[in-house]
């Protein structure tokens, strides 16, 4: 009988993640700059939760969020994931402030 990986902490982050709408923005602003498009190309709201398990389950090399709780250098690139998140947010949020921008879809 095969022994079935069961997901834990890291999986459920993993999945919060992906259900974040802020962190499909992420990734469509990160494929806009990493590929040259332009707004127009690639509009906001371009990745859906679905694009965002595939890009973590692409970028972890894995096939299931469940491994991220079994392997670590999954587990550490989704450490690397999660911060570039972070730092992208925070930048997002001193750019509002200087320029006075707010989002109410996005607060």
């Amino acid at each position: 009988m095969d022994k079935v990986q069961k997901g834990g902490q890291q999986a459920r982050r993993a999945a919060m993640l992906c259900q974040n709408k802020r962190f499909g923005l992420y990734l469509d602003h990160r494929r806009r700059q990493a590929q040259a498009l332009e707004f127009r190309q690639l509009p906001d709201g371009t990745h859906t939760p679905e694009d965002c398990v595939d890009f973590i389950r692409q970028s972890c090399g894995i096939q299931s969020r469940a491994e991220l709780d079994h392997n670590d250098e999954a587990r550490a690139m989704l450490d690397r994931i999660m911060a570039d998140y972070s730092k992208w947010e925070r930048q997002q949020r001193l750019d509002d402030r200087l320029v006075g921008g707010w989002c109410a879809d996005c607060n």
